[in-house]
């Protein structure tokens, strides 16, 4: 297993990982099989999406925002940050990459994101490659 850290600035805030996974890949030696890119946080995600386009990552915060706002009367959760935990969930805690010929199997304009809810924070992402 590999660990990777992340430092996040924003309390949302996208962080295109894919040259950090690229770079454990390399570590991994794997030539065929997967990976699984893990988040051990319960105010934070993995997803994968466009990464070409920087209007797509604040469309999707956006959204994300507008529909589980920070401030929401009757949440409950005494930390003040339910918002993060359902943002999380909603997206995901982990991604699965294929892998072919040594390489990542993304599409042209895809990337791997680690999605902060509840930042800003120093995280850790864990990547797990099975193959050969």
């Amino acid at each position: 297993m590999d660990t990777i850290p992340v430092q996040t600035h924003e309390r949302n805030q996208f962080v295109n990982i894919t040259s950090l996974v690229r770079e454990s890949l390399d570590r991994g030696r794997i030539r065929e099989g997967f990976g699984i890119v893990y988040c051990p946080h319960t105010t934070a995600a993995i997803t994968i999406n466009e990464a070409f386009d920087p209007d797509v990552v604040h469309d999707m915060l956006l959204w994300l925002e507008r529909q589980v706002p920070h401030k929401q009367a009757g949440f409950r959760h005494g930390e003040g940050n339910s918002d993060s935990h359902i943002k999380a969930s909603l997206l995901g805690s982990s991604a699965t990459v294929l892998v072919a010929g040594g390489e990542l199997v993304l599409g042209q304009w895809q990337g791997v994101f680690f999605c902060e809810f509840d930042g800003p924070r120093r995280r850790n992402v864990q990547i797990q490659w099975l193959g050969n």
